[in-house]
């Protein structure tokens, strides 16, 4: 069944169509029977990576990070770098880390089940940092042990342990490792497909998506509608599509939705709040007010109206800022090392764009509402996150960005055409009854969480 096309898959994966829609149905007949087996699959992917990187210590050798660049083969077919620590330099980790983003993904699940969560102020923050700590712990590990056991430029790419295994004449190893790897994609299977219908129902419940798609069955108790078709979906694009291309998407999609994220938590943090016993405050605007609001000139201790859309500018003009200098950096960067002017000036440019933007946004009020877990450093560690983010995402292939463009554009079209019609905040303006207020910033990476599975 050949797909004589350049952008699809040579022929359409009916096995990986068949493994997702069969957890999907799992997990439409019942979450504590998925709970247990992911549970499993978890403990015995968590041994395989201990077992690997325990006995790929007694195999280690510290010059393989050492190669010298003349030991180093030369191909005409694929670049094998200059040896040493970092054989393909700085801009080679950076496109690593911008495919590889992806191995983080599951720690948004957390968010995504607050609302199960029995204390969720407390838990939620603790799971997110020690699931993060867990899997960066991991992946450093094991890739660690991997490029001491065996020069880099050796290695399977397919898979790289029971290649190294076998290499090593550990046979036996490498079927355990391949047990692993089995138990691995299951868990992160079923990790990915868990929050998507519950995402739906959301959205359904807001009227945002279609109603039908967030009925809860009575006899199960799960979204079912709403769950067979986020597995339709789900195992059609992973039919059809390169392993490749899922994971550029997965990664542009999760690196944008990060980023508005971060984005909210600024816009959130300095938000105005109109109190409930005065009237509707009218926003005061003139060039030279705007100008000394940027220094918050008057010293508001509270955001007002003016303040909170001088923070609504600011952000959005800081994400130009970024697209323009890591684009510069990007296309430059070799020029900039160099020391040419042209390409220095315009660097310069954009750093102190970006700066001065962060400043003037740290200068403005911050909201005085009472938060259970905040994000410590605002405006700069969000400001950073959303810089890193938009690297990484101008680092992935142009068809990448073509492809998000079309799936992007098919989102908006939902929601212009029935979300932005049915949505509960538009029946609330209408009926004039106030909107409910966001309590704290992470109740807004829960709202926008499920961009990174909606997009990946």
């Amino acid at each position: 069944m050949p797909l004589d096309t350049p952008h699809l898959a040579r022929y359409p994966d009916l096995f990986a169509f068949s493994v997702i829609m069969a957890f999907s149905v799992a997990l439409a007949f019942g979450v504590k029977e998925s709970t247990k087996f992911n549970n499993f699959c978890t403990g015995v992917n968590l041994c395989v990576v201990l077992f690997v990187i325990i006995s790929g210590s007694f195999k280690a050798d510290t010059k393989n990070w050492r190669i010298p660049a003349e030991e180093v083969p030369k191909s005409e077919n694929k670049d094998f770098g200059t040896g040493g620590f970092a054989p393909y330099g700085l801009a080679g980790i950076i496109k690593g880390a911008a495919v590889c983003f992806y191995g983080f993904i599951g720690f948004d699940c957390v968010a995504t089940a607050g609302e199960e969560a029995r204390r969720p102020q407390k838990s939620i923050p603790f799971a997110v940092v020690a699931s993060l700590l867990v899997v960066f712990l991991a992946y450093c590990g094991v890739s660690s042990v991997l490029t001491l056991m065996m020069p880099y430029y050796m290695q399977d790419e397919k898979a790289p342990f029971p290649f190294v295994y076998d290499q090593l004449g550990w046979p036996w190893a490498k079927y355990a490792v391949s047990v692993g790897a089995v138990c691995a994609l299951c868990s992160s299977l079923l990790g990915a497909v868990f929050p998507l219908p519950r995402i739906i129902y959301a959205m359904s419940s807001d009227g945002l998506l279609f109603r039908f798609m967030g009925q809860v069955s009575e006899k199960y108790q799960t979204p079912l509608i709403g769950t067979m078709v986020a597995g339709l979906f789900t195992g059609t694009l992973a039919m059809i599509f390169r392993l490749e291309q899922l994971i550029h998407m997965m990664s542009i999609g999760t690196l944008l939705a990060y980023s508005m994220v971060a984005s909210c938590v600024l816009l959130l943090r300095y938000e105005y709040a109109q109190p409930a016993h005065r009237t509707q405050e009218r926003l005061q605007w003139s060039l030279r007010a705007a100008l000394r609001q940027l220094v918050n000139a008057e010293g508001h201790p509270l955001p007002t109206k003016l303040s909170s859309l001088t923070v609504s500018v600011l952000v959005s003009l800081y994400g130009v800022w970024c697209f323009v200098l890591m684009w510069s950096v990007n296309e430059y960067g070799s020029a900039m090392l160099a020391g040419q002017p042209r390409a220095l000036a315009l660097a310069l440019l954009g750093a102190a764009l970006v700066i001065a933007t962060l400043v003037a946004i740290s200068r403005q009020p911050v909201s005085d509402k009472k938060l259970a877990f905040s994000v410590p450093l605002v405006p700069w560690l969000p400001g950073i996150s959303i810089l890193i983010n938009v690297y990484l995402m101008l680092n992935l292939d142009y068809m990448t960005w073509v492809r998000f463009a079309v799936w992007i554009a098919a989102g908006l079209l939902i929601y212009a055409t029935y979300g932005a019609w049915h949505s509960s905040e538009r029946r609330r303006k209408v009926d004039g009854v106030p909107m409910a207020e966001l309590h704290s910033d992470s109740q807004t990476a829960l709202l926008n969480n499920g961009l990174t599975h909606a997009l990946g």
